[in-house]
């Protein structure tokens, strides 16, 4: 396996495009995206779990509830959440699209983001429509910028890899800075794949990648309405169709779980106001569920978030967070550790403090990239969990994002 570029579009017979259509101000944003299989393609998504979803997630959900899709299409700027007519809105949407596109307006994706609970009217979608078809091509990063919302950079990746003799790719594209809690998919992410997979084991792929990677980021502990992560694979790599377990479902799987690791790190990193991407990573486990409560639970302390922040080894707040979990763990026995590209330093040893060097602590802590490494010593489990440092920035940011 290995990178290669070209985000959605490095598999056979993806397109993209994203354009400013005028939901967005400022003329310079892209605020409308749209990426294109040539033939159907499997389809599987994943939706977040709040109980107000926006209604491009209602749209979505009946139109892939037959494993198939062709197209998405995703406007920023404004999330289409509880307007009376957004199910109207995205209904139609999909309709202009398939009319363009002369395909089935049940083979859409449809999905929205930015502010919730504003009027959103269709004249903007439906002059920008024939633009956004007409200027498809390998223009995945087009793509990127139009589903940006408070996102300072864009977000793609994409691996090459081998079943049955034949080359596949898959590749995906994401936006997602706030409003990020594990809870299922606090995020856009759009994962594009030549490889032949059934609809039913992709959706198995999805809904078992999910629980170690998407639904393992924490910015801000605020689960979103709107959010969704889809694949679609449309099989124009010519290998044999996967359908059931396997080492060629073996080896899609990791090649999936390298594009949303990816994805799930950029997201992280760049959380609304973030200046280090914080991960926490927890071996020793009695079982796999502890390990991942303990790493959600670090890496959520706004208290260990904002010491990250200041580049302070305060690992009491680690031990803390880890206490209030849930898990059932024996404290006696926590190793914790500080690492980044400037070395390692043990800071708790038995759950109990050991002496270390202070400026070599704040050393470690200035880095842009920083692990907490949490041990256990109770078993043979591990797990990972990302976000970010808690800044002043970050209330700067949501203090005025409406207006």
């Amino acid at each position: 396996m290995r990178i290669i570029e070209g985000g959605v579009c490095a598999a056979k017979g993806f397109t993209a495009n994203g354009i400013h259509c005028g939901i967005r101000k400022n003329k310079l944003k892209r605020d409308l995206s749209l990426i294109y299989s040539e033939v159907p393609a499997a389809a599987a998504a994943v939706y977040t779990q709040n109980l107000v979803k926006g209604a491009p997630l209602i749209v979505t959900k009946e139109h892939i509830s037959d494993g198939k899709a062709q197209a998405i299409i995703c406007n920023s700027g404004n999330a289409n959440t509880c307007n009376a007519n957004g199910i109207e809105i995205a209904s139609k949407t999909c309709e202009l699209l398939a009319e363009q596109l002369k395909i089935k307006a049940e083979d859409v994706v449809v999905a929205s983001t930015g502010v919730i609970g504003q009027p959103l009217d269709i004249t903007p979608i439906k002059k920008g429509i024939e633009s956004l078809v007409s200027g498809l091509g390998k223009f995945s990063e087009y793509a990127e910028e139009g589903i940006m919302t408070t996102d300072t950079k864009r977000k793609s990746v994409a691996v090459s890899f081998e079943i049955d003799g034949k080359e596949c790719k898959i590749g995906g594209i994401a936006k997602g800075s706030g409003m990020i809690h594990p809870n299922m998919a606090t995020m856009l992410v759009f994962i594009t794949t030549d490889c032949s997979i059934s609809s039913a084991m992709l959706k198995k792929a999805l809904s078992t990648d999910i629980k170690s990677t998407f639904n393992m980021i924490s910015i801000d502990g605020d689960t979103s309405t709107n959010d969704m992560v889809t694949v679609l694979a449309n099989g124009l790599a010519g290998n044999k169709e996967i359908t059931d377990d396997g080492e060629n479902f073996s080896v899609f799987m990791k090649a999936l779980n390298t594009v949303t690791v990816a994805l799930c790190r950029m997201i992280a990193g760049d959380g609304e106001g973030a200046t280090k991407l914080l991960e926490c990573s927890v071996t020793g486990a009695d079982s796999d569920k502890t390990a991942k409560t303990v790493a959600k639970s670090v890496i959520c302390s706004s208290l260990t978030k904002a010491a990250m922040f200041g580049a302070d080894a305060n690992w009491g707040r680690v031990l803390c967070a880890i206490g209030y979990s849930g898990a059932d763990v024996d404290v006696n026995k926590i190793d914790v550790d500080f690492v980044s590209a400037k070395g390692s330093i043990a800071v708790c040893r038995s759950g109990a403090g050991v002496d270390f060097s202070e400026e070599k602590a704040k050393e470690i802590l200035s880095e842009k990239e920083i692990t907490i490494a949490v041990n256990l010593n109770s078993g043979n489990f591990s797990s990972a969990a990302w976000g970010c440092d808690l800044t002043y920035d970050y209330v700067k940011i949501n203090g005025d994002y409406r207006t």
